[in-house]
């Protein structure tokens, strides 16, 4: 199995470079690290379109760019490596990505990439922030990866997995559990201050607590101390309201005209 692996905290993080060497080690497993020079959150699919990025070697089977967890992915995917490979990994990220988070994630934003490209992929994430019980997390996203990474969907279809680790001690960390993802208020509010020369500097809050935690969301789930595992899709029709949306809009067209 050839993978791909990247991340949205750096390619010196400590979640990338304990899952490199864990995957690493499997049997008939060949792993190469393409991931961002520094830490890229919450930069969901963005790539660089006008500036150049660079790619530079940090020993064997590892390289960094100067540019977006999705940059890396689509560098390495359509001319840094000479093969195409079997599945990519992204993570281990410093933090959840659970809910409305995905949307933001450069780490699942990476697998994400991956994905388009027609490549099975899987974002690995820690619930809290801090690296606890990291060996627990590794050991069970490459065990995670030696049973599934060379699965094909139904009609040999790429897929897309979220996972989400509690920071729990291996012999504490219950089975991982299929859940829809679940809803975040609206975020936290924004934090001014004055920088040195009066001006106003504006921060982005912090994530809002969930709104909707319902017994089968991610995020009852790993309340409950189970690893969260969600599918995910791209398509972003709301297919439900395509007829009223078809009927309504010639209705207010028709309005409009009189």
């Amino acid at each position: 199995m050839k993978i791909l692996l990247s991340n949205d905290d750096g390619f010196q993080a400590p979640g990338l470079t304990a899952l490199h060497q864990a995957l690493a080690a499997l049997p008939d497993v060949q792993v190469e690290v393409v991931a961002p020079e520094h830490n890229n959150s919450a930069k969901s699919n963005a790539l660089t379109l006008h500036a150049p990025l660079y790619v530079r070697q940090n020993g064997p089977g590892v390289r960094y760019v100067n540019g977006t967890p999705a940059d890396c992915v689509h560098i390495a995917l359509t001319g840094l490596l000479d093969y195409r490979p079997d599945l990519v990994v992204s993570g281990i990220n410093n933090g959840a990505n659970m809910g409305d988070d995905t949307l933001y994630s450069g780490t699942v934003g990476a697998a994400m990439e991956g994905y388009l490209f027609g490549i099975p992929a899987i974002a690995f994430s820690q619930i809290e922030k801090g690296w606890a019980h990291l060996d627990a997390a590794v050991a069970l996203a490459a065990r995670l990866v030696q049973r599934v990474g060379s699965h094909q969907a139904g009609g040999g279809k790429p897929w897309l997995l979220n996972v989400n680790v509690p920071n729990l001690p291996a012999g504490q960390l219950k089975a991982p559990k299929i859940c829809r993802l679940g809803r975040r208020h609206a975020a936290e509010p924004v934090i001014t201050m004055l920088n040195p020369r009066g001006e106003t500097m504006y921060w982005i809050g912090g994530a809002g607590p969930a709104a909707d935690a319902a017994e089968d969301t991610d995020f009852h789930a790993a309340a409950a101390g189970h690893v969260t595992v969600t599918p995910l899709m791209v398509d972003l029709t709301d297919h439900d309201a395509l007829a009223w949306w078809a009927q309504g809009l010639q209705y207010m067209l028709a309005q409009g005209e009189r």
